[in-house]
């Protein structure tokens, strides 16, 4: 069984290639995908080439843990069934590349419980559900706060700003130094941060991945504030210790998303409770993915990138 999947060769060496799949075992299912999401966290840093050792690690890899599709085959026992519409968070299943995500491909070989159901009619954004996880994730760990500041409005921080929103919470302000980024916003504020005079947050949420603007962060905290640390950071985090000494503040970093987290946040785009909408601005089809991928990575227009699988194999 073979697959087309997008292969960083070398860090800025990105392109397709024809891989082979390691056969399915008796319990694993195969799915299709039809889209699959660009990451402009952590897919950033193997394309850079700035990751950090990170475990699975090494060229060539298949990138990405945003794929949706449909079930092809699956064994009589599986809770899935053929047909069924899918997200899955990547897959290691691939002969001569690294499966690390591993969600950029056509096909994809995987167990049946790294792989949740999802509502077909969600189309192109339900690659979107293991992002949705990840703040959802944030906002619901443990000893948590929810956040009364948010620092940048990717797609990240629209998604903690909706989710915020979505439990009842007071809406939350949110920062963001670049202007064309400022819209989008649903039910709360997009301010600069050099227009916002408060120094009284009780939980501020960072996602913007810059480890540079921790310090400042501190200081706009009320004494015993928390911050969040909800990006991905490849520099080493550090800060002044005085000003956090006075503050007392708190520090947490929020992990990747559980199981849990994408059955939870699943339940809540199917109540209506949370949007999808409007956070995917760029889509391009598979076989453009060299230039797909540099645009998510280098256009600030582009919020999410989709690349449509659907007539590859």
């Amino acid at each position: 069984m073979y697959t087309t999947a997008v292969t960083l060769q070398n860090p800025k060496q990105l392109g397709l290639s024809r891989l082979a799949l390691r056969e399915p075992t008796a319990d694993q299912i195969v799915v299709r995908v039809t889209h699959s999401g660009i990451s402009t966290g952590t897919e950033k840093l193997f394309w850079t080439g700035e990751m950090p050792p990170f475990p699975g690690m090494g060229y060539p890899l298949v990138p990405g843990y945003e794929a949706a599709g449909e079930v092809v085959d699956a064994p009589s026992a599986s809770t899935l069934n053929i047909g069924d519409r899918v997200f899955v968070p990547g897959a290691n299943c691939y002969e001569g590349a690294f499966g690390l995500f591993g969600g950029a491909s056509s096909l994809l070989v995987t167990d049946p419980d790294r792989a949740i159901k999802i509502d077909a009619g969600l189309g192109a954004e339900g690659a979107l559900l293991a992002l949705a996880a990840t703040a959802r994730h944030a906002i619901a760990g443990p000893r948590n706060t929810v956040p009364d500041l948010i620092v940048g409005h990717g797609v990240l921080g629209r998604l903690l700003a909706r989710l915020t929103i979505a439990c009842g919470a007071p809406a939350p302000t949110v920062w963001e130094i670049d202007p064309t980024r400022r819209t989008g916003a649903e039910e709360y504020d997009v301010i600069a941060p050099d227009a916002d005079p408060r120094r009284d947050y009780q939980a501020i949420y960072d996602a913007s991945g810059s480890a540079a603007v921790l310090g400042d962060l501190i200081g706009r905290i009320a004494k015993g504030g928390e911050i969040v640390l909800a990006g991905f950071y490849a520099e080493p985090i550090s800060f002044a210790f005085p000003p956090a000494f006075m503050k007392e503040a708190r520090l947490r970093v929020a992990a990747e998303w559980t199981p849990d987290d994408l059955s939870a946040t699943r339940g809540l785009i199917e109540a209506g409770a949370l949007s999808l909408a409007g956070l995917i601005t760029h889509r391009a089809q598979a076989a453009d993915a060299s230039d797909a991928y540099e645009t998510a990575f280098t256009d600030p227009a582009c919020l999410k990138m989709i690349l449509d699988w659907e007539g590859h194999a």
